[in-house]
């Protein structure tokens, strides 16, 4: 349930902000309150063991033994009428012997008590027969040489009357302080808002044609800051996912387009020309084939969008000779077929798992296997090596294939990892395919932290290099 539902979160920071100083300051007005009482409390009781101690001077027995105090100390005759004393003075039996005026033939706490001001000034509160309440102290004192129980005290009503007034002037105080700072409070929360209006409306304004733009970011280290950033890295996201997918699309509708064509032309010359069920045997083959290629096609674009959006969050631990001697074993047929020999060369290390994306891997040497056993010449020896090298300041493990085909042209080294790049060659350009498979080895070897390269010094065949990062790497 929502406490305060505005719409506003500056009304609801303001609103929350008053609640929270409402309640602390009404939490301080009673401390407040009960403080000064007491403290006035203890006041009063102090005054009033200062006047005991005056009156226990002042008080004497006349010739016929009767209890006076002395009034003549004072410095005006009309001053001793200002005193508010409440004062009676017993002796040990509970008779009063005197009793002030200002009593009006009251008792002041009634009869005596047992040990009563004894020890000390014994301070208690009592109310009178007309409803008075009074703080009283009592105290023995001999007087002409017996013992007297005096009792002084105040009466509470004016004390309770100003600490009235005073709490009603903090109730009065308190929400013309609430409205101040509700004002003060709601000015604040607006303007430390403005960075995020300024962020909406920078953030309205940007569109899937206008992806790039970015939101400013005025102070990176308070929280707007970081939504700031976490904002712009989500367009950073969205953008790249736009723009994987806008080439996703024109790759496929540049690719697609031919052999849609070609097979769109063969059915039309088969039923344009041909009458026999030879020649529609004929253009059903070419038809099949169009559609082997369109499909392979479709594969590598596939693999090619799964490549760029793969999170690589659980890596996989394997030998790398394993997966490719599995790989071997799927193009076992073309390599007989082509009587290529396949030789492999490890160096003196230990063998050691490296930590990879094993699908992405598996992808990336397929493509660059059957790359070369496709372009090497028949009778030819396809040559793999493993080793153990360092690379950017760590580990990483070495796979080279080294096939017997007419190699890659100088300047091509590069290019052949762009989409669709062909070979310019006349021993390639036959057997080309659609020229996504090294764009996809070299985008999956990366998304796995390593890297492919082509050996430009070797002057016979193609000499492919991938370089993986060890598991112990990946690890640390």
């Amino acid at each position: 349930m929502k406490i305060f539902p505005s719409s506003h979160i500056r009304t609801r920071l303001t609103m929350w902000y008053v609640a929270v100083l409402a309640g602390i300051l009404a939490v301080y007005v009673a401390v407040v309150f009960i403080f000064q009482y007491g403290l006035l409390e203890r006041q009063m009781f102090h005054d009033e063991v200062q006047d005991v101690e005056t009156v226990e001077g002042l008080l004497f027995f006349d010739a016929q033994g009767q209890l006076h105090l002395q009034q003549d100390y004072y410095s005006h005759p009309h001053s001793h009428l200002l005193v508010d004393r409440l004062m009676e003075v017993r002796d040990l039996s509970g008779t009063v012997l005197y009793r002030t005026g200002t009593l009006n033939g009251l008792s002041l706490g009634g009869p005596s008590h047992p040990n009563e001001g004894s020890n000390s000034f014994n301070e208690r509160s009592i109310k009178l027969e007309d409803g008075t309440h009074v703080l009283v102290i009592s105290h023995l004192h001999p007087v002409a040489g017996r013992q007297v129980l005096i009792r002084l005290g105040y009466s509470l009503a004016p004390l309770r009357e100003r600490m009235l007034q005073f709490f009603l002037l903090l109730l009065v105080a308190m929400p013309v302080g609430l409205v101040i700072a509700g004002f003060a409070g709601y000015n604040i929360a607006r303007r430390a808002l403005i960075p995020l209006d300024e962020m909406a409306a920078r953030a309205e304004q940007i569109t899937a044609s206008n992806l790039q733009e970015r939101v400013v970011v005025e102070n990176e280290h308070d929280e707007l800051g970081h939504m700031a950033r976490v904002l712009n890295h989500l367009l950073q996201r969205l953008e790249q996912a736009f723009s994987q997918l806008q080439r996703f699309t024109a790759d496929a509708a540049h690719e697609l387009r031919t052999p849609l064509a070609s097979l769109r032309a063969a059915g039309e010359i088969a039923l344009q020309e041909t009458e026999d069920g030879e020649g529609y045997r004929e253009a059903i083959s070419s038809m099949l084939e169009e559609t082997v290629r369109l499909n392979q096609t479709i594969e590598g674009l596939l693999m090619l969008s799964k490549a760029e959006v793969a999170h690589l969050e659980a890596l996989d631990e394997f030998l790398l000779p394993e997966l490719v001697n599995e790989i071997l074993v799927l193009l076992e047929v073309v390599t007989d077929e082509k009587q290529i020999t396949v030789q492999q060369e490890q160096d003196d290390h230990v063998r050691q798992t490296i930590s990879a994306d094993r699908s992405l891997i598996r992808a990336a040497l397929l493509n660059v296997l059957h790359n070369a056993v496709k372009f090497s010449s028949v009778g030819s020896t396809l040559r793999i090596s493993y080793s153990r090298v360092t690379v950017s300041s760590f580990e990483a493990e070495r796979v080279c294939i080294h096939d017997g085909g007419p190699g890659i042209l100088a300047g091509d080294h590069q290019r052949v990892f762009e989409r669709f790049f062909t070979g310019r060659s006349s021993g390639t350009s036959s057997n080309s395919g659609a020229g996504l498979g090294l764009s996809i080895a070299k985008l999956a070897v990366e998304r796995s932290g390593g890297s492919i390269f082509f050996d430009e010094s070797v002057q016979t065949g193609a000499r492919c290099c991938i370089d993986l990062p060890l598991a112990r790497q990946a690890k640390a």
